[in-house]
């Protein structure tokens, strides 16, 4: 069976002009890929577009990526205990989400949380999937849990800087991809072009229609299952955008125990109850991809009720062994055609 979700929509998109077509540019970043999908006419050169493109997402990066020693983030990470430091535009914007997104979960979603990432392998140095590679012991975890805690962060917005209490390890993995979506677009935007659809990650923003009248149709990627569910979901991303979490991308086993590399700050260790994937739909890709993992961290039951409560227009799917299941908000079944 199909579901198809259609945003309510503020105000109807524009017809493209007659005579366009889909041009696509495509590269890498964050260790994933990019793609955007342009409707222009095929005779327009698209290397502004792509620089512009590029320029955004090093912009990410160099503040950011907790794999590049010299980013802003890698240094106030490193940086000594009582420490204030200034912070460019997108960075501040980021830390301000992810801490409001963190108090709003009641730390389901922590961005504090990267020491947890490393210990156990999803960071970018002693990897779980390089040799000799060993979970934490008990006393380790317990020592890098003492020092996260998003309620550890001081955040002076009216000079908008930071303070690094001592120890604090920042990762903007769950939130970084979505804002470098929402960036990509604004950047399209101001280049002219109303009608495109920009992907990073898997994480995805729609504006406009195709040059045939459709809208961008995204379907819900689901989990590797072999009973159950195989029900096809499409969105159409009307200026809105989509974001999925799920434990089946990168994660490691012991013995029978599957360890998804989202890390729940409130236990320190790996999901592995039996919430297969969220996906989220949000006007803004930041909001989508951070609100999927803390979603995804509370689990179905939690999960679908901060859903309801918060009014989120989200889509779980639960795993019974190889069983999917699903659940929807009531957001989410609002848009449901």
């Amino acid at each position: 069976m199909r579901h198809t979700y259609v945003p309510i929509l503020d105000v109807p998109p524009e017809p493209p002009v007659l005579g366009t077509v889909v041009q696509t540019l495509q590269g890498d970043t964050m260790g994933t890929s990019w793609s955007v999908k342009l409707v222009t006419r095929a005779s327009r050169p698209l290397t502004d577009v792509q620089q512009a493109i590029q320029q955004q997402l090093d912009l990410v990066i160099a503040q950011m990526s907790t794999w590049e020693a010299g980013s802003n983030l890698s240094r106030y990470n490193n940086a000594p205990a009582g420490s204030w430091h200034e912070l460019p535009d997108a960075f501040f914007r980021v830390l301000d989400c992810a801490l409001q997104i963190a108090r709003e979960s009641d730390g389901a979603y922590d961005p504090s949380a990267g020491l947890l990432v490393n210990l156990w392998g999803f960071g970018p140095e002693n990897r779980y999937d390089q040799p000799g590679f060993t979970p934490p012991d008990q006393v380790t975890l317990n020592e890098a849990r003492a020092r996260c805690g998003w309620q550890r962060i001081t955040l002076d917005r009216a000079q908008r800087r930071v303070q690094q209490p001592g120890g604090l390890f920042l990762d903007f993995s769950a939130i970084a991809k979505g804002f470098a979506v929402d960036l990509v677009a604004q950047t399209i935007e101001s280049l002219g072009f109303e009608n495109f659809l920009v992907e990073i990650g898997g994480e995805l923003r729609g504006h406009g229609i195709r040059p045939d009248g459709q809208p961008w149709w995204v379907v819900i990627e689901q989990p590797p299952h072999k009973h159950g569910t195989t029900d096809e979901h499409l969105i159409a991303l009307y200026r809105c955008t989509m974001a999925t979490s799920g434990d089946y991308r990168r994660f490691f086993t012991r013995g029978t125990t599957r360890y998804a590399h989202t890390i729940n700050p409130r236990t320190g260790e790996p999901l592995v109850h039996a919430l297969a994937s969220v996906t989220v739909v949000h006007r803004e890709c930041m909001l989508a991809d951070a609100w999927s993992t803390a979603l995804g961290v509370m689990g179905a039951e939690e999960g679908l009720a901060c859903a309801n409560r918060l009014g989120l227009a989200a889509l779980f799917l639960t795993r019974d062994e190889d069983v999917l299941h699903e659940q929807s908000s009531l957001a989410m079944k609002a848009m449901l055609q």
